[in-house]
């Protein structure tokens, strides 16, 4: 199918980041979320790092001006139906999801695909909510995505190969790397990255070492990027336990367990960047690790 035109249901930080990448590429995009704020700091933020891209050369600056040209928002769903490819990026909460495939049903044209840009939560489960699991599958964007590579593409157990072949069409077109991955908790990326992650988290709450040396070390060590406790935190906390939740429930096996502590965190509402609080402080002029 010729995808033309693309919604996007969230507008935070993964919304906003697939909204910018799907305008660059010359799709008309639809962005929806529940609150006009939201969506005026969504293409806000879109301008903003559109605008850095074009001061460091990879994009022109008439590139800036057509992509935002290609962006309309709107808090009514039905605007989101009337297109070719949904791709919803609410928070990583299934019934959330479910809510709103559930009311989006009503308002979708007949050939519209359905895609969820969740990270771990069954795609099965998801397309079985809507009137159409052969048009439903995963479309997993890496943060931040105008930098990331990688889309995961999941497909459920009902799946249709021109489906899939759609989607995949349109991570080429964005000059992306796509990954197929199997239906199980957490795909392939996460069902990896997110027990790293809760291990460094038991790694610091069993004093084994402090935030600073565990990130270091990892960075020094194992030549990542960034450390497990500070990619946590760009991550955002929640997500990180919401993931591990879906990974422990799903496989039933105690190796999946979050780590009390990541509970306390997301307890506390230290959810990490978003928040200016995780495992960093980011209050001041360089985060400070609060353990």
């Amino acid at each position: 199918m010729d995808i033309k035109k693309i919604g996007i249901i969230g507008a935070g930080q993964m919304g906003n980041g697939i909204a910018h990448v799907m305008a660059l590429a010359g799709y008309d995009v639809v962005l929806n979320d529940i609150s006009q704020q939201s969506l005026d700091a969504a293409v806000s933020a879109i301008h903003k790092n559109l605008a850095r891209q074009a001061s460091r050369g990879k994009i022109a600056e008439a590139d800036v001006t057509e992509a935002l040209a290609n962006i309309t928002t709107t808090l009514s769903l039905a605007d989101i139906g009337a297109t070719d490819l949904v791709i919803e990026a609410a928070t990583e909460r299934e019934t959330v999801k479910q809510a709103i495939f559930e009311d989006l049903q009503p308002h979708l044209l007949p050939h519209t695909i359905l895609t969820s840009n969740t990270s771990s939560i069954s795609i099965t489960r998801l397309a079985s909510r809507t009137d159409r699991p052969e048009r439903f599958m995963g479309f997993h964007f890496m943060n931040p995505v105008p930098v990331m590579q990688l889309v995961e593409l999941i497909r459920g157990i009902a799946t249709d190969e021109e489906t899939f072949a759609s989607c995949q069409a349109v991570v080429e077109r964005l000059g992306k790397t796509s990954a197929s991955a199997e239906d199980f908790p957490a795909f392939i990326v996460n069902r990896i990255l997110m027990p790293m992650i809760n291990e460094a988290v038991y790694t610091l709450y069993e004093g084994v070492g402090s935030v600073k040396s565990i990130d270091e070390s990892m960075k020094l060590g194992a030549n990542h990027p960034m450390g497990p406790l500070e990619l946590a935190d760009f991550i955002g906390l929640d997500t990180c336990l919401a993931i591990m939740n879906v990974l422990h429930e799903g496989l039933a096996d105690t190796k999946y367990r979050p780590c009390p502590l990541l509970t306390k965190y997301v307890e506390a509402g230290w959810l990490g960047r978003k928040t200016q609080r995780g495992f960093y402080d980011y209050r001041g002029e360089t985060p400070v690790p609060t353990r």
